[in-house]
């Protein structure tokens, strides 16, 4: 499908931030009113969408079409065959497990392929027919966001494709800002890394002032068992669910359970 050199329509990728809907921003407030057609991303296709939970108090959904883009829970990276972790939304309820039930195929990223494609045709559609669309992310689109898993897929379909990024309020600011923890002063350096690659965290640990570890809960007690060698748990801080109703904050890691440890979650360290 290839855009027409008329198309007056416009995606919108609209960070609808980390789950309190205060924190949605006007603009991406007024765009969400105005839309006709949403896009939300989903982890599976019997579950539900945290980033469309986010809005609902926010934006009224009545004769809005949803198109709801189900990415199934693989293990991948943009390109097939690489490594690395799922989008982000396909873990947006906490106890997914990592990989969907059922056999998997012979090549998962061939089915995410079919699925980011389906997506892309299902987008283009809309915007061809002069309807715009806003693709809603939780946090910021443009930091571990589904949404550019897509992005170069829609650009190729659609060489002048108008596409509006509008930012959003990410967990690492909500995390820092509910903790009360300053993540960068004068000539500080920051680092911000998943923390499923647990072979690099000494070294960055070492080489930073301050360390925001992402989706920690899967190798939390690694981490919690290397800060305090480093004699550095007493300078980190452990959030859960920022800015949701269920949010945690816990500033002794050795207090943190399993019945505290969630997939939002992160781990910062300010030394």
């Amino acid at each position: 499908m290839v855009k027409c050199p008329d198309m007056k329509s416009t995606l919108y990728v609209i960070g609808v931030g980390p789950g309190d809907p205060e924190l949605l921003t006007l603009k991406a407030a007024r765009i969400l009113r105005e839309a006709t057609c949403l896009c939300v991303p989903k982890g599976r296709e019997e579950g539900s969408s945290l980033a469309l939970s986010i809005i609902k108090g926010i934006v009224p959904l009545e004769g809005k079409e949803i198109i709801e883009a189900h990415f199934p829970m693989r293990k991948t990276r943009k390109g097939p065959g690489s490594r690395g972790m799922d989008p982000e939304e396909a873990q947006e309820n906490a106890g997914i497990p990592t990989l969907a039930p059922g056999p998997l195929p012979l090549d998962p990223s061939v089915e995410l392929d079919a699925k980011w494609n389906e997506t892309v045709e299902s987008v283009l559609n809309r915007l061809n027919r002069g309807i715009d669309v806003a693709f809603i992310t939780i946090g910021d689109p443009t930091i571990y966001s589904t949404y550019f898993y897509l992005h170069d897929r829609l650009l190729k379909q659609s060489p002048g494709l108008r596409i509006e990024i509008i930012p959003g309020v990410s967990s690492i600011n909500a995390s820092a800002a509910r903790a009360g923890v300053s993540l960068s002063l004068a000539n500080e350096k920051i680092a911000i890394l998943p923390a499923n690659y647990i072979e690099d965290i000494r070294t960055i640990l070492q080489s930073f002032d301050t360390v925001v570890l992402m989706k920690v809960s899967k190798v939390f007690t690694q981490v919690r068992d290397l800060l305090n060698e480093m004699g550095l748990s007493g300078k980190a801080v452990y959030v859960a669910k920022a800015g949701m109703e269920d949010e945690l904050i816990i500033r002794d890691l050795n207090l943190v359970t399993d019945a505290d440890l969630n997939y939002f979650s992160q781990v910062i360290i300010k030394k």
